[in-house]
């Protein structure tokens, strides 16, 4: 919460950097695990339409998904701290990013602590919220919001809940099935019965 804010950037931009580049650097490393590449085959065979998630680690575009709707933002993509210039990295930062447009400091483009998430990107969540008909709630605690009533939207228009978590949430209530474990080992035998 100290380093994720727009203050702390403006304050020490190095060091948000030094902070972001090392996160950069542990997800480098990491891949996507058979949950992601579950989800992203069943985008392939039109089985799910969209994939909502507030991870900022893009490994579930690693995996193959293509429909992804990133409410927290992506810590691969930039944004100019002055101007409306973006830009994506392929690997870890190397120092402070600059704007090619205005020279100003790039920023990772993630939503940080005291911002407002993004307009556009939310139209879309509600828009497809609204329209489905069965929302998989995968691996959350279900406490941040917005994010945590999302599903309840999707029930609220008469969707189904499926949860999937290795605990109890404050949507297991709600849920029309709660399965318990892992993702990755839960939505594997999910696909092996479809």
């Amino acid at each position: 919460m100290e380093l994720a804010t727009p203050s702390a950037f403006a304050r020490n931009p190095e060091l948000v950097w030094e902070w972001y580049s090392w996160r950069q650097g542990l997800i480098a490393s990491c891949e996507p695990n058979p949950a992601h590449k579950t989800l992203a085959d069943w985008e392939g065979r039109g089985i799910l339409k969209t994939l909502i998630t507030q991870n900022v680690d893009g490994l579930h575009r690693r995996a193959g998904s293509k429909s992804v709707l990133e409410v927290h933002g992506d810590l691969w993509a930039l944004k100019c701290s002055s101007c409306t210039n973006r830009g994506r990295l392929d690997g870890p930062s190397d120092g402070i990013p600059s704007c090619p447009e205005c020279g100003s400091h790039l920023r990772p483009d993630v939503v940080w602590f005291g911002e407002s998430l993004d307009r556009n990107v939310m139209a879309k969540v509600y828009a497809e919220l609204e329209r489905a008909d069965v929302c998989l709630v995968v691996g959350t605690s279900a406490l941040i919001q917005p994010a945590a009533s999302f599903p309840l939207v999707v029930k609220q228009m008469g969707g189904r809940l499926i949860e999937v978590n290795v605990e109890t949430t404050p949507l297991t209530a709600v849920t029309d099935v709660h399965l318990s474990g892992k993702a990755g080992a839960i939505l594997p035998k999910l696909d092996s019965l479809l």
